[in-house]
């Protein structure tokens, strides 16, 4: 069976890791796989919204630390495997903000290290009552810097800090109230309510999501003149749209929008 499944034929994309024996561990051949269906699915217009989901008892436990302790014994003690990971982990992260549809993480049990930065690169997440979330690479003497980079642009600055530098895990709960997660639901729901909002947001013109997921994460970085600046610029060419169009004018006529766009 496949390290990584693709399901789903229609407007929702379902990526589901599938290395439980391993806890979804990001190997060299999951961050790969996860890459390939990645730029694939930017390229699929009539794919509005993609879930990413775990096998097993976990969402994903981080890094393949067996994998990383055979890349030691490379000459050079492992230093250019150890960068071509992080780079290729860094550029799969990317990829998910870089999409034009939303990805939605899918967790339950465990989230740790690059498993916790994989649900904080998603743009939203649900996750099962019980599941834990750590950055606890400190724990065996290894600071999670990579996963921090997610996760101070997820919650607030000394939480994260203190769950970098500590190890310590937060429940569910905690991770919704800091902002890491969109809702926690019970665990035998989980799966329908992800898809709840998997068909919510892939009911919409995917034109116009996707220009706005773009821009949202654009304007982030701006000061608060060049937001507004930018932000507009994007309005005005969605309100171009001859679907936008149709929109507003099914709105004012109290009926259903006839969309010609995927």
């Amino acid at each position: 069976m496949a390290i990584l499944e693709r399901r789903g034929t229609g407007a929702i994309a379902h990526l589901h890791m599938n290395a439980p024996e391993r806890l979804n561990a990001l190997s060299d051949e999951m961050l790969a796989a996860l890459q390939s269906e990645l730029d694939e699915l930017r390229e699929t217009a009539s794919v509005r919204a993609i879930v990413l989901s775990g096998a097993g008892k976990a969402f994903c436990a981080g890094h393949d630390l067996k994998q990383m302790t055979a890349g030691r014994q490379s000459e050079d003690g492992g230093k250019a495997y150890f960068k071509d990971l992080f780079d290729r982990c860094a550029h799969m992260m990317q990829s998910i903000r870089a999409l034009p549809q939303p990805v939605i993480a899918q967790v339950h049990g465990i989230a740790t290290a690059a498993g916790c930065q994989l649900v904080a690169s998603c743009d939203l997440a649900v996750a099962a009552k019980g599941t834990r979330f750590g950055v606890n690479g400190v724990n065996i003497g290894l600071f999670c810097s990579t996963p921090m980079v997610a996760l101070t642009r997820n919650i607030p600055r000394k939480q994260a800090f203190e769950m970098l530098t500590t190890g310590g895990f937060i429940d569910a709960e905690r991770a919704e109230t800091l902002g890491l997660i969109n809702r926690v639901v019970g665990e035998d729901v989980l799966e329908s309510e992800t898809l709840e909002l998997a068909e919510t947001i892939a009911a919409k013109l995917g034109a116009a999501v996707k220009i706005g997921k773009s821009a949202f994460y654009d304007q982030l970085d701006m000061n608060l003149a060049d937001a507004y600046a930018f932000t507009g610029a994007a309005m005005v060419e969605n309100m171009l749209y001859r679907d936008t169009e149709e929109g507003i004018s099914a709105f004012l006529e109290k009926r259903a929008p006839d969309w010609s766009q995927d």
